[in-house]
């Protein structure tokens, strides 16, 4: 359940057509699909490793000495599409290499497949920790999920293609 709402964070409030996207609990994915009435399609723009940045163990939910220590993660930065030609969703995925264990290698593996389709599968949601804020390229949500017990962090940038889309 998130802890946080949008009004605590923010220091402008988002467009009222977007606030229950920035809020949704479960399947972003499956939310996009029916909007788009059709499967996303999924661009990836970078997928490899990266050293995290100390806001993005901060994000995690490291403390301590742990911020100081460099930790490598797999990242995945895809634009998502809807049913036109300009992306909807910026979204980057973040696991650490300690998140990376049995079941949860196969993260590594999407390839064009979006991840709510794996985080989501049996379960209707997880356990996560939501921030949102407006950046330059539009409002978004960061969340910390619990996938099993492995740690990821995803966020998702609601582009100006999504609020013009007319579906």
């Amino acid at each position: 359940m998130p802890t946080n709402s949008i009004a605590s964070i923010a220091t402008s409030l988002p467009p009222i057509e977007l606030v229950s996207w920035l809020n949704a609990e479960g399947s972003l994915t499956a939310m996009l699909e029916e909007k788009a009435g059709q499967p996303l399609r999924v661009e990836r723009t970078f997928e490899g490793y990266r050293l995290l940045t100390l806001q993005q163990k901060q994000q995690l939910g490291l403390q301590g000495s742990a911020l100081n220590r460099p930790l490598l993660a797999w990242i995945r930065e895809v634009q998502l599409y809807g049913n036109d030609e300009r992306p909807w969703v910026g979204a980057q995925s973040i696991f650490p290499l300690s998140s990376l264990k049995g079941n949860a290698r196969r993260l590594q593996q999407l390839k064009g497949t979006p991840i709510g389709y794996v985080l989501f599968k049996r379960r209707r949601t997880v356990p996560n920790q939501r921030f949102v804020r407006q950046t330059s390229e539009g409002w978004q949500r960061q969340t910390r999920y619990d996938w099993y017990g492995r740690l990821l962090l995803i966020s998702e940038t609601f582009l100006p293609a999504f609020l013009s889309s007319d579906t």
